[in-house]
């Protein structure tokens, strides 16, 4: 049976910290924002983004933007709706991976809470085909390879890894997942199964094609599955595509080692999903400014997105008057600002100093 080989290092114990304090500061941030929906988007945005990046894919992040935010399959359609000129295998490759997210997102969603996820050969296989549509033969969507592979470096072009014998992925693929729905890996911290997941199933490399996205979907699906999506707002993706150097050299310290020493892949994934959690967290309490916040009004709190830039300047300035509003949102009409700030005041979120042209607002 497949067992993974690390050590709980200081190094992982600092930053599983970091990551659980984050996640429970956003999850319990006193103002959730009404537009919570546009950070997901952004996270999912720079998911599929970086996620097709670290794959070749050359379309720029407005692009692939567009491409999401598109409905449809047919990669020409799609360009044609999004109003960009690409690559039809780039086009292809986000709206695959955006199939993929959504996909996880449903599965997600229809477990309960007290049902306890399994990850399945059926799952595998769904992630991989949803990932590689229309851009590998059909028969290989899904299918195990059935022949040698070999991995090689970007740049250099050189052999950097010999993924097992077609015959043994079969039985490889059931012992990882036969450990990955054990009650002892459940004993396992989240954030570490997920990395174990990712790296795992591109080590056996599976599929003809396609293996690193596989991965990473999987990987994502179980965080999500297990209480870490965080409200879906962060993306592993960016953080290893803006360090793609170190990424595959943390993949390859555990391929090259004499036990497959996981260790140092384990703290490489747990830091860059610490300073992806830290980012946001410092975004939330720039937005939501501290927890006394929502003990004292006994509730969390929505705001709109114009509320949100308003809370923003007031946190950054001190004040502001209706002038300084204006700028900020020039095209809000006075009517919708003054509505706005008056909902903040009765949300006990802004105060209202002075009269007529003396008038300015603080936060409370």
């Amino acid at each position: 049976m497949f067992r993974p080989n690390f050590r709980i290092s200081n190094n992982l114990l600092q930053y599983i910290a970091n990551i659980e304090a984050s996640r429970e500061m956003i999850k319990n941030a006193a103002i959730v924002p009404a537009w919570e929906a546009k950070f997901q988007e952004e996270a999912l945005v720079r998911t599929v983004y970086h996620g097709t990046r670290l794959e070749g894919n050359e379309l720029s992040q407005e692009q692939a933007e567009r491409v999401i935010n598109t409905p449809g399959t047919d990669p020409e359609k799609v360009a044609s709706g999004a109003g960009i000129v690409g690559k039809a295998r780039d086009i292809q490759e986000v709206i695959n991976y955006r199939s993929a997210l959504d996909w996880i997102n449903t599965w997600g969603n229809n477990l309960s809470d007290q049902e306890t996820p399994e990850y399945s050969v059926e799952m595998l296989k769904t992630l991989h085909s949803l990932s590689v549509h229309r851009i590998i033969a059909p028969n290989q969507c899904g299918t195990y390879r059935d022949q040698k592979v070999l991995v090689r470096g970007v740049e250099s072009g050189q052999v950097v890894h010999r993924p097992p014998e077609p015959d043994s992925v079969p039985e490889l693929v059931d012992e990882f997942l036969e450990w990955l729905n054990s009650p002892e890996s459940r004993q396992v911290h989240v954030v570490f199964r997920a990395a174990i997941t990712h790296y795992q199933l591109v080590n056996i490399h599976p599929f003809i094609e396609g293996n690193g996205r596989t991965a990473r979907a999987m990987a994502l699906a179980l965080m999500y599955a297990e209480g870490y999506d965080v409200k879906r707002f962060f993306s592993l993706e960016q953080y290893f595509d803006n360090d793609i150097e170190n990424y595959y050299l943390a993949i390859r310290s555990v391929q090259n080692s004499k036990e497959h020493e996981l260790t140092y892949w384990l703290e490489y994934f747990a830091y860059g999903l610490a300073i992806e959690l830290d980012r946001i967290k410092q975004q939330v309490l720039k937005l939501s400014q501290d927890f006394r916040l929502q003990q004292k009004l006994g509730q969390q709190v929505a705001l709109s997105e114009r509320q949100l830039i308003i809370m923003e300047y007031l946190q950054e300035q001190g004040k502001a008057s209706s002038n300084d509003l204006n700028e900020i949102l020039p095209m809000i009409s006075t009517d919708t600002i003054l509505r706005d700030l008056k909902d903040l005041i009765d949300k006990n979120l802004v105060k209202k100093h002075g009269v007529t042209k003396g008038v300015h607002y603080t936060l409370t």
